[in-house]
């Protein structure tokens, strides 16, 4: 005789444990061939140091050797000139992908939802980081270095569980100075957190960016007719008869939130971007690597 299924909690959470896991080696995959686009190297700090980059010539002062002198920029002046490098450390990048209910959504069979390619990208971007000497981790864990980091953050990323909400908060009382923060979710919730989170991080020198993942359906509100909009939570819900003629105001909101966030974003340091899921990955994986590196 088969047994029944698992009903109770703990059941429910092994159950879910073996999907996760099972997704593990199909997420790591994409998220290699995705990272192995970017051309990754050493981040600098701007200040001398050991480093191999070049930063900037300066006069040769007491306590310079002459090994230390650049003698052919000494040779185009009457001075002489020690050529620094830039010092090279490993960074921190924390990266937060929104749990709520809303990011389970897709528009179509044919397409990722949102969660899945905030997962791909989020590790994507992971890997190229830790390939360049910083450390990583997903919100809520500690930043660590190396290879075995990554099969940690991947599973972090296919293990958490979705919230039944349709709000997420982020990390704000994790962040440490001199940290990067990377926030990725669809931004259509409350926007109060996330402005709290970018007034923390101007406080403190953190700096980061923020990733709005869409579905082309929330981009272009598509709908006619009579309509039964409901959150992903089910706690909020809209009946109308003419769909259609809703779609310049949403799409009116949708541009007003965006421009919030953009400048709330500019005043803070931060970047903002957006991108939907019928995109490549790669796209938004160069922009986040873009303004990362400055």
């Amino acid at each position: 005789m088969t047994p029944p299924p698992p009903t109770s909690s703990a059941g429910q959470l092994r159950a879910g444990a073996e999907a996760a896991s099972a997704s593990l080696p199909a997420l790591m995959l994409s998220a290699e061939r995705l990272a192995a686009s970017l051309t990754v190297g050493a981040h600098g700090q701007r200040r001398a140091g050991t480093g191999e980059d070049f930063w900037q010539y300066r006069p040769a002062t007491q306590g310079d050797t002459a090994r230390n002198i650049d003698w052919r920029r000494s040779g185009r002046s009457d001075g002489q000139f020690v050529r620094d490098s830039e010092a090279q450390v490993a960074q921190s990048a924390v990266i937060w992908v929104s749990g709520a209910a809303g990011m389970q959504f897709t528009g179509g069979p044919d397409r990722s939802s949102k969660r899945d390619r905030a997962d791909l990208l989020a590790l994507a971007l992971s890997l190229a980081l830790l390939a360049g000497g910083e450390r990583v981790a997903i919100a809520g864990n500690p930043p660590r270095p190396g290879r075995v980091q990554a099969d940690r953050i991947a599973e972090t990323l296919v293990r958490r569980v979705a919230l039944t909400t349709d709000e997420d908060a982020p990390p704000v009382d994790s962040m440490r100075p001199n940290q990067r923060i990377i926030l990725i979710d669809d931004f259509l919730g409350d926007p109060a957190p996330v402005l709290a989170c970018l007034n923390r991080a101007a406080g403190m020198g953190v700096q980061g960016a923020l990733l709005q993942v869409l579905d082309p359906t929330e981009e272009s509100f598509p709908f006619g007719g009579a309509v039964l909009f409901r959150s992903a939570s089910g706690a909020l819900s809209h009946d109308t008869r003419d769909a259609a003629g809703l779609r310049d105001a949403y799409l009116a909101r949708l541009a007003e939130r965006r421009q919030m966030l953009t400048q709330a974003a500019q005043v803070a340091g931060w970047h903002f971007g957006t991108h939907d899921t019928a995109q490549q990955p790669s796209q938004a994986l160069t922009w986040l690597w873009t303004v990362l590196e400055g």
